[in-house]
């Protein structure tokens, strides 16, 4: 593919060596033609419990959980080197994810690595301490003090939509706080983390077993990285399904679990919006990355009386987006990850038109798919928010318009979802905004376009959304322990 990987393949990081996976190999494909990529390297249980001892051992018997300022000095290594590949990391990027180029200047690449920076210095800059002062509980005088500490050997499972993003979202804070890592990315998208791996192994001081990096087309690894007594810790990205039999899996040895899940969030417009601007905005980021991100808005809640107006205005946009080759710098909406994907967001159209929606634009395979995973950007109108494209999370460029019946309906709606992990609202009133935004049970909102994403800003969701916070200094946290210490004085 690339100067990163290696002819054959790519490798497996355990305890500080590339080696190969017990299991042999597993074939990519490329999501925009359908042809073989590559392989990968494909691990056994053997190799992850290797993986789980070299973390225990890395983090029990090193410096890596008490030395700050070198950890900080790692993670700016790891940064500096990952940009000096960055036009390999970038062609892989697009060939294995499907991403289109335009999204590797921002989160699919070039963003989460220079966030490794701001981890780096929150590890230098963090208060490990905080002084409580001198109290007399039960009568007895003491000095208190607050510590935070890392919370041991982390094992983190990762989704393939955005990889770099979700893989380094947990990499720069988990390695900034002091632990040591068991990373098993998916299994479409093994070598944006092997590469990464080699990196780290062959570019940077960062200690042999602090972080590994165990690829597989097994998914029973997961289970047993999650069931392991040896990791203290799970953070899970992905679907709100698995996220509930991690959750199960780990309460056998009480381990934490941070979960950032699925999501089905609502586009509001309130009357006073300018309609046609905030409905096309809404459709153009369904469209983006083909629709596959956890936090895009795919349920546009448009007041009742501006309904059709807004439906001809969403299927303007939505019909000018065509799907294209990832590879074209114009491109906005790519191809679906796989076949299976493709054939999951097709069934959801199907069970549209069963339910009694109707497919305004969109809705097929673009006659250039090429053999490539595509879906032309759709939108379904003439449902209730009951129906099941309305609450279930499809993960390609569908958008399901429903009209509402003023603020306090809107709300009610957005609300009226087993997710909670984001959303807009647009409108002119401050007020009403406010109060909008007060009552939308959601993790993250954006106000007329404004964009939270950012590496200080913590993300993560309400109900079946997810558990804690990733990013910002909320998802730095997830990664501590928190010790009190108190001293007769």
């Amino acid at each position: 593919m690339n100067g990163l990987v290696p002819h054959g393949g790519s490798q497996l990081l355990i305890g500080g060596k590339l080696v190969p996976g017990g299991a042999g190999v597993f074939n990519t494909a490329n999501p925009a033609t359908g042809e073989t990529l590559g392989s990968a390297a494909n691990a056994d249980t053997s190799d992850m419990d290797a993986a789980i001892a070299a973390a225990r051992t890395a983090f029990d018997t090193t410096d890596w959980s008490r030395d700050h300022a070198f950890r900080a000095r790692c993670l700016r290594q790891l940064r500096d080197a990952l940009r000096g590949h960055i036009d390999e990391l970038r062609e892989l990027t697009i060939a294995e994810v499907g991403a289109p180029r335009m999204l590797t200047s921002g989160p699919q690449l070039e963003g989460p690595v220079g966030d490794l920076g701001w981890f780096a210095d929150l590890a230098e800059n963090y208060s490990w301490e905080t002084d409580l002062g001198v109290a007399e509980p039960m009568g007895i005088k003491s000095a208190r003090r607050v510590r935070r500490e890392p919370i041991g050997v982390v094992g983190a499972i990762t989704p393939w939509n955005f990889p770099h993003q979700i893989n380094f979202a947990k990499l720069g804070p988990a390695l900034a706080a002091g632990t040591t890592v068991v990373l098993k990315p998916a299994p479409d998208t093994p070598w944006c983390a092997a590469v990464v791996g080699r990196i780290i192994a062959e570019e940077t001081d960062i200690p042999a077993g602090v972080v590994n990096i165990v690829t597989s087309d097994d998914h029973a690894l997961g289970t047993q990285l999650v069931a392991d007594p040896r990791v203290d810790m799970i953070s899970f990205t992905g679907s709100t399904q698995t996220g509930r039999a991690v959750m199960a899996t780990a309460a056998a040895s009480l381990k934490k679990v941070f979960l950032e899940l699925g999501g089905k969030s609502a586009f509001i417009v309130l009357d006073d919006a300018d309609i046609r601007a905030a409905v096309s905005y809404a459709a153009f980021g369904v469209c983006v990355h083909a629709g596959q991100g956890c936090a895009i808005s795919t349920r546009l809640l448009v007041p009742r009386e501006s309904y059709d107006q807004a439906v001809k205005a969403a299927a303007r946009t939505l019909g000018g987006i065509a799907p294209g080759d990832p590879s074209n710098p114009g491109t906005i909406c790519g191809p679906l990850i796989s076949e299976r994907q493709r054939d999951r967001v097709e069934r959801y159209l199907d069970l549209a038109r069963a339910e009694g929606g109707t497919i305004v634009t969109g809705g097929g395979r673009p006659e250039s798919a090429a053999g490539g995973y595509y879906i032309e950007p759709t939108l379904i109108a003439g449902l209730a928010n009951s129906a099941t494209v309305a609450q279930e999370e499809i993960f390609g460029p569908v958008l399901v318009i429903i009209p509402h019946d003023g603020d306090e309906d809107a709300i009610r709606l957005a609300n009226d979802s087993p997710y909670g992990l984001s959303g807009s609202v647009w409108g002119t009133d401050t007020e009403r905004i406010r109060r909008v935004v007060e009552g939308v049970r959601t993790g993250t909102l954006s106000v007329n376009g404004g964009v939270w994403y950012s590496a200080d800003a913590p993300f993560g969701g309400y109900k079946q959304s997810g558990i804690g916070r990733e990013m910002g200094v909320a998802g730095f946290e997830e990664y501590t322990e928190t010790k009190l210490i108190a001293t007769g004085c």
